[in-house]
């Protein structure tokens, strides 16, 4: 993650309020930033003078306070000539959930301004333009933190359900399979305490014990025989899982007093009874059949918010299922990863769809990137598993792209310095957004470095020859074979022997000379037929529909 200075900014964002200050200077006035305590961020001073902390504080101050108060009716106050010697414009608004303290963008005029002279009148709206944009761009920073939680969040969900699903493959008694399982899930969920009870008889009623459990949690038989009654009630009314709380409204049930909120979901298993009064009693709606209750997984009292809600009660009853059903181990492994891998495409599609002529770009790139890895493994040493991660380096090469404007990405015009360095950010926001999930870190360097060229003159970092890494090199001349051979706004697509001319001219300068040289050679017009008829059959289309998520397993060992 980006690191922080004072105010609560990023190294980024201080650089970009130096910069305007430098820029500023030149005018002949000092600007600062401060905070609402009066405590300068940042001051940059042009030399003709020297600012007075104390009425630059007062400044900010003023501001934060005016901005408190103001009505409709002011909105235009920035068109009055100014007053102040001191202008101001507030960046960060004081009640901002992220920083404790606002932020205000000062520039010092040195004297009062003549109220007839326009040059101030200038200054001041060029510094609300400034603190409008740096606010916009601090509501995009934010967002992009957001997404990058909440994928971090469901990868570590995934990581979770994995987890027990292997663990499903090792030979041991029960107990600690499901003590295992229980274990894993108080890592990711906050709760005072969760147990699985099992049924160990058939004999009338049901009878449950406890096999696994953490933390603190008190039940006893004759509170076990209550969960299962109202848990069977709820299941056959169509609800996934009994959830009961006073939060909202009182308890619908009678609860012992050490229980504010309670969720118990089924752990569901083959009906084996040819009794047709206990298949009535035991059978329960499930999205993937019917069956019987053989144990409940039970949680009480979440500790990092009020209730347990429908978040929590997908993710105990995907628990519960991997943990009731042993022998559809592989098959509930399999469709986690294909969900993973169907979102990480999906995410991918809707980033390749902001733009009508790089629809399913992320997908060709993740294909040809495997092409030429494979080929490679062919002459210097390359394993399988690392082929599986340059394949999602592919795939989720432009993911930085959600963090780039819309209409910057579609611009039919000739890009400015401004927008082209916002544009070749990318990289790093891609960076970003994956580093927060520590299994993916490995295929960060493709989404990094793929436009790095060997002679050093590409982005982000100007990286040369062996500084890029080998994921880098592939992902990037994949690439670039796919935007050659596409349409693009500003060119018609190149055919297939006009881009290998133009990798040929550009091998040891924008790629590797060995990795070019061997894609090259390799039958590429077999991989453009693969990739015009449908990338998903290249291996067939059972073979292919499975690879996304075998990849995906390389991350989760």
């Amino acid at each position: 993650m980006p690191s922080t200075m004072a105010g609560g900014l990023t190294t980024l964002q201080m650089r970009e309020l130096k910069d305007f200050g430098a820029r500023v200077s030149t005018l002949g006035v000092n600007f600062a930033v401060c905070d609402s305590k009066g405590q300068l961020v940042l001051l940059c001073q042009g030399g003709s003078f020297d600012s007075n902390p104390a009425l630059l504080a007062k400044s900010a101050r003023d501001c934060l306070g005016r901005s408190a108060k103001r009505t409709a009716a002011a909105k235009d106050e920035h068109l009055r000539p100014p007053r102040s010697r001191c202008l101001s414009a507030e960046l960060v608004p004081a009640a901002a959930s992220k920083h404790q303290t606002g932020l205000v963008a000062l520039m010092d005029l040195g004297a009062a301004p003549d109220p007839h002279n326009k040059s101030a009148l200038l200054l001041s709206e060029v510094l609300r333009l400034f603190a409008e944009k740096f606010h916009t761009q601090l509501d995009s920073t934010e967002q992009m933190d957001m997404i990058s939680a909440e994928l971090a969040q469901t990868y570590e969900e995934l990581v979770l359900l994995y987890k027990i699903s292997t663990n499903m493959e090792i030979v041991e008694p029960d107990a600690n399979f499901l003590q295992m399982a229980c274990d894993s899930l108080t890592e990711i969920v906050s709760v005072e305490g969760i147990a699985i009870l099992q049924e160990k008889t058939l004999d009338e009623p049901a009878h449950f014990i406890l096999v696994a459990g953490a933390g603190v949690i008190d039940i006893d038989p004759a509170v076990t025989s209550l969960m299962y009654n109202r848990l069977l009630d709820d299941t056959k009314k169509g609800k996934e899982a009994l959830l009961d709380s006073e939060v909202d409204s009182p308890f619908t049930y009678d609860w012992p007093q050490s229980i504010r909120n309670i969720i118990v979901v089924p752990l569901c298993g083959k009906e084996k009874s040819n009794s047709g009064e206990r298949r009535k009693r035991l059978a329960v709606p499930r999205q993937s059949g019917t069956g019987r209750i053989i144990g409940m997984l039970v949680a009480i009292n979440r500790l990092d918010k009020p209730d347990f809600d429908s978040t929590d009660v997908k993710l105990f009853n995907s628990v519960a299922s991997t943990c009731a059903v042993f022998v559809e181990n592989n098959r509930l492994f399999n469709d986690l990863k294909e969900l993973f891998i169907g979102s990480l495409k999906a995410l991918t599609r809707s980033i390749d769809a902001k733009d009508r002529y790089t629809r399913g770009h992320s997908e060709r790139v993740a294909f040809i990137s495997k092409w030429i890895a494979e080929h490679l493994a062919q002459h210097q040493d390359i394993d399988q598993e690392q082929i599986h991660k340059i394949y999602l380096a592919g795939l989720l090469h432009d993911i930085g792209k959600v963090g780039i404007d819309e209409t910057l990405l579609c611009k039919e015009g000739k890009l400015s310095e401004q927008e082209r360095h916002r544009l070749r950010m990318h990289p790093s926001i891609g960076a970003n957004i994956l580093g927060g999930i520590k299994q993916m870190r490995d295929i960060i360097p493709g989404v990094l470095h793929h436009h790095e060229r060997v002679d050093g003159k590409g982005y982000p970092s100007g990286l040369k020859g062996d500084q890029i890494q080998l994921m880098g090199k592939i992902v990037g001349l994949a690439d670039c074979f796919d935007a050659m051979t596409s349409e693009r706004v500003y060119r018609e697509a190149l055919t297939v022997e006009q881009a290998l001319e133009e990798i040929e001219e550009r091998l040891g300068t924008q790629f590797d000379e060995q990795i070019g040289r061997i894609f090259i050679e390799s039958d590429v017009y077999h991989l453009w037929d693969l990739m015009q008829y449908d990338v998903t059959k290249a291996y067939g289309a059972e073979d292919f529909s499975q690879y996304g998520s075998i990849a995906v397993g390389t991350l989760l060992k």
